[in-house]
């Protein structure tokens, strides 16, 4: 494939961008048709150039209708190795993130902490899979200094994948947790398929940050001689209810971030931007000025309500220092919680969730989703967000604050509007 990667990365750069979707693309992007399992993307190719693509790639010949239409034995194979090629020609740092729980807040925090001195390039959102990293990739331009690529991984073998492509020179685990463990066969198989990162840096001689507040991650440290670790003991936690205030040597910030368990995240960050010779004060700043808008540790204000919205994902592990945070913000506190998927034995994960919240003492616990159903209350369970949502438009929240947590699929936050 080497001969047709060179030709097609000529025809890349004399466009500007990769897309992979004619309702997004802009102009002079190169357009790859990646077939979905209920579509043919080939078929969106002519539309493509209609729209201002500068050449279209497809895997099917038949549709090779014109000079600026080239043909790929495999689209994403194609992508995928054009984004490899790419890599290899920047010779700056590329920091690769992973882990069970807060890999994009920390993506984010990481990113705000190190564009403080250094032009850096970032995975957007979460595309942190076999499409989006290599898209990541292909973004990077010229002036870009570190590039900073997010991972996500629901089984063994697909980080150690995206690593051949992205090639990390540095790394960063968040943590070690029941996420995907049905898919990952088991903790253990979590554990291999997230330190596949660190295989990779110890095989070629990159760095990584390991936290060292993560019993398995710290064990991991041993396999380096000369790991960066962290948190490091100047960082400190003053107070976290709602928001997270810090300090860092003698300064001291209040920050936009809620719950305990972020304070790893921000020393993650704090750890990074050290790394690469960035200034306390400018660190604290970078921190103090992030602000979540992703439904992930949101605060939402409504009146006198206060609502904590960390609806993106859920396993067993967020959700339980989820419930610590909500029960750390006063008396007058409800948790909503939905499904959590790709769970081993989900019945006994959902009910460890649910004796926990009764353990903290939070008296109000709604349930919605058919996984959490077969373990929770059934007077205050609802098999749909519709029954919820009319249960709640009754419900008098002044005061309270509100817990929304549960995996993507639930999108807990189409709920917002009850709260009134």
């Amino acid at each position: 494939m080497g001969d047709f990667i060179e030709f097609l990365y000529s025809r890349f750069l004399l466009s500007d961008g990769v897309s992979i979707d004619t309702r997004t693309l802009e102009k002079d992007n190169l357009f790859f048709a990646i077939n979905g399992p209920n579509f043919n993307a080939n078929e969106f190719a002519e539309e493509a150039l209609k729209k201002g693509a500068s050449y279209a790639v497809v895997d099917d010949k038949k549709y090779v209708t014109n000079e600026r239409i080239i043909h790929a034995k495999d689209g994403l194979e194609a992508l995928q190795e054009l984004a490899k090629f790419h890599r290899d020609r920047f010779k700056r740092p590329v920091l690769g993130i992973t882990g069970s729980n807060g890999k994009t807040t920390t993506k984010e925090l990481v990113a705000r902490v190190l564009s403080q001195r250094y032009i850096i390039h970032a995975t957007k959102g979460n595309y942190n899979n076999h499409i989006g990293v290599p898209l990541t990739l292909l973004h990077i331009h010229p002036q870009v200094e570190i590039a900073i690529i997010e991972m996500g991984a629901n089984h063994v073998g697909e980080i150690g994948s995206y690593c051949e492509i992205a090639r990390p020179t540095h790394g960063l685990i968040t943590n070690i947790g029941r996420a995907h463990t049905e898919t990952f066969g088991g903790i253990e198989g979590v554990i291999r398929g997230k330190s596949e990162l660190f295989d990779f840096l110890r095989k070629n001689g990159g760095t990584p940050f390991i936290n060292m507040s993560d019993s398995v991650l710290s064990n991991m440290s041993k396999r380096f001689d000369s790991p960066v670790t962290f948190p490091p003991k100047e960082f400190k936690l003053l107070n976290s209810s709602p928001f997270l205030k810090v300090q860092l040597g003698e300064q001291q910030r209040e920050t936009n971030v809620a719950g305990r368990y972020n304070f790893s995240n921000m020393a993650a960050a704090v750890a990074i931007g050290r790394h690469f010779s960035i200034s306390d004060d400018l660190i604290l700043d970078a921190i103090s000025s992030y602000e979540s808008d992703n439904a992930r540790s949101q605060i939402i204000k409504k009146g006198s309500i206060t609502i904590i919205l960390d609806a993106y994902n859920a396993n067993p592990d967020s959700m339980k220092v989820a419930l610590d945070n909500l029960a750390e913000q006063g008396k007058n506190t409800l948790a909503i919680l939905g499904d959590m998927n790709e769970l081993e034995n989900p019945d006994d994960q959902h009910s460890e969730v649910l004796e926990h919240a009764r353990k903290l003492g939070i008296k109000h616990v709604m349930t919605v989703g058919e996984k959490i159903g077969k373990v929770a209350n059934p007077n205050f369970h609802y098999e749909n967000k519709d029954d919820l949502t009319k249960e709640l438009s009754k419900m008098n929240f002044s005061n309270s604050t509100v817990l929304l947590k549960a995996s993507r699929s639930i999108k807990l936050e189409t709920i917002l509007n009850a709260f009134t």
